[in-house]
């Protein structure tokens, strides 16, 4: 999987360490307090998770939520600080030489409220505008977490915390603020395992990172009048052509993939020739060999449709294709004690949980051979990157109850084993 550099020998081996067993860490005095916080806090808990929700944060506009976020962390005791690509970071270090367990959440929304009566809680107890699950859930979840941290006896655990909260997880984003803390942030080569908390749910455990890349394609040409320069190229015509043939090219078989032309614009009028065309196309596959491979397939379409308008026009169209993004594929290894400790969360608590595939920040760390998952934080949700968007709270300690318990075993777990 991806670049090993980060030799797992700095933050040891989780599969060889002797981790005590789920149902003695639940039952330790330490750890019941702050599972009992969550049902306790339920009405706090929602009142910061409205408090977040409210303050406006698209991809690449982060900087007010993270602001609060960060302020809010800090009021908990815990040394907040904003890092050079925008994330909120919150190191709470029990050993000072030990490598660290994150749980991070994204900051971003791919679609912001315009106004804080946007987003409200309604009588039934549903919290409802933009980003109120994706991922107003897991920032409450890593809020709940902050200041469940102080609301019992003294934690004593093998390993040292992250809480982040990261940047760019959406869209052209390219989960920017995930590379960053894995590859520039002061604790990355002591980053060994990651959860994810990202949206509701408690029923999946996201363990395959789906990969992508993603282009804009632009074709260019001197453009004219309708009539009296009819014959010049048209980048718009041209554009269709390679849209259609992309579209015709068969995919790399024995893996899932797809393609979507999310984006096409050009041209100012009716009556005049475009002077550029414009094209967003995503890429997916479960394979980073196929993505490559299509990859070079709508390069080639795009080369082939040009080539067929400067034919039967004149006036040269040229064609730039650039990259706007790219997520690896990976994987989590069945044998990953990561997996092991959260199969036994479930079981610990009755929760049936199915592994799953989807694009999330997960995507990185999984991908330069760290332990990595994505997971729900509680409650129920529908109409995501919708602006009918919805969270009910309803079960929510329950996913915050997994969450934390997970979260403690993995913290009590030996780093010197391996």
């Amino acid at each position: 999987m991806g670049d090993r550099s980060y030799s797992p020998t700095w933050w040891g081996s989780l599969e060889t360490a002797e981790a005590p067993p789920v149902s003695e860490i639940a039952g330790s005095e330490a750890v019941r307090e702050r599972l009992q916080f969550f049902t306790r806090e339920k009405r706090w808990i929602n009142e910061r998770h409205l408090e977040l929700c409210r303050i406006p944060a698209p991809t690449f506009q982060e900087q007010e939520r993270a602001a609060h976020l960060a302020e809010m962390l800090s009021r908990m005791g815990l040394e907040a600080q904003i890092d050079k690509a925008g994330n909120v970071a919150a190191p709470v270090v029990f050993r000072r030489e030990a490598p660290f367990v994150a749980v991070t959440a994204h900051l971003d929304t791919v679609l912001a409220p315009r106004r804080p009566s946007e987003i409200e809680l309604r009588p039934n107890g549903v919290l409802a505008g933009p980003g109120v699950a994706d991922n107003g859930a897991g920032l409450a979840a890593l809020v709940a977490i902050g200041q469940a941290l102080s609301a019992g006896p003294p934690l004593t655990p093998s390993r040292n915390l992250l809480l982040a909260a990261t940047v760019g997880e959406e869209g052209e984003g390219n989960l920017s603020g995930m590379r960053h803390l894995c590859r520039q942030s002061p604790w990355a080569q002591r980053l060994g395992t990651f959860l994810v908390l990202d949206g509701a749910a408690t029923d999946h455990i996201t363990t395959q990172a789906l990969g992508s890349r993603r282009f804009e394609v632009v074709i260019s040409g001197p453009g004219g009048h309708s009539w009296s320069d009819f014959g010049t190229v048209n980048p718009v015509h041209a554009m269709g052509r390679a849209i259609s043939l992309f579209c015709d090219t068969p995919h790399p078989g024995g893996v899932r993939s797809s393609i979507n032309v999310g984006v096409v614009d050009g041209g100012t009028s009716v009556n005049s020739i475009p002077s550029q065309a414009r094209a967003k196309i995503d890429i997916r596959s479960e394979s980073n060999t196929a993505i490559e491979e299509i990859a070079q397939g709508l390069q080639e379409a795009v080369r082939l449709a040009v080539e067929e308008e400067n034919r039967r026009a004149t006036g040269g169209a040229v064609a730039r294709l650039r990259e706007i993004g790219s997520r690896p594929a990976a994987e989590l290894p069945a044998s990953s004690p990561l997996l092991a400790c959260l199969r036994a969360v479930d079981a610990h608590f009755g929760i049936r949980s199915r592994l799953d595939r989807a694009s999330t920040d997960a995507n990185i760390p999984l991908s330069l051979g760290r332990d990595a998952v994505a997971i729900g934080a509680g409650g129920q949700a529908g109409g995501v990157h919708t602006a009918s968007e919805w969270f009910n709270p309803e079960g929510r300690d329950l996913g915050l109850k997994r969450i934390f318990l997970a979260l403690a075993v993995l913290l009590h777990s030996d780093p010197a084993a391996g």
